[in-house]
């Protein structure tokens, strides 16, 4: 299993509104960078992601899981571009912050810390750990 980071804007598509999707979940369109859609490229069902507020927040507030492997993306005919689907599986018993990650020993490496600009992004298994044990939530 690998673990991932979406970042959506929270008044676009927020946590809320994946929620809401259930267990079907939802389809992670519109992104147009080669290096994260190679990412969801990479994807397995079952991998595990954090869903991560961007702009409005700046917060890791919830677990998700992709639950359908990439497929061409519905909101282009480009066929360059596709997509995977997650679903929610929980929220984090506490939003982790942009700014705790950036203070936090082990996590001055992550995508998200140098690269905050990429949309979708890997996350190492020591990542995700110190991530849910800051998030009080279990692994």
């Amino acid at each position: 299993m690998k673990f991932w980071l979406f970042k959506s804007e929270p008044d676009t598509w927020g946590w809320h509104d994946q929620l809401a999707k259930g267990d079907l979940g939802e389809e992670w369109g519109g992104v147009r960078n080669y290096q994260a859609r190679n990412n969801m490229r990479a994807m397995q069902l079952g991998d595990l992601g954090f869903f991560y507020h961007s702009n409005i927040g700046k917060e890791i507030v919830g677990i998700v899981e992709v639950c359908k492997l990439s497929v061409p993306d519905s909101t282009t005919e480009d066929p360059r571009w596709d997509c995977v689907h997650i679903r929610a599986v929980r929220a984090l018993a506490k939003p982790v912050t942009m700014e705790q990650c950036k203070a936090t020993v082990g996590l001055q490496d992550m995508v998200l810390v140098k690269n905050a600009r990429l949309s979708v992004q890997p996350v190492t298994q020591e990542e995700w750990q110190i991530i849910c044990e800051m998030g009080g939530t279990a692994p």
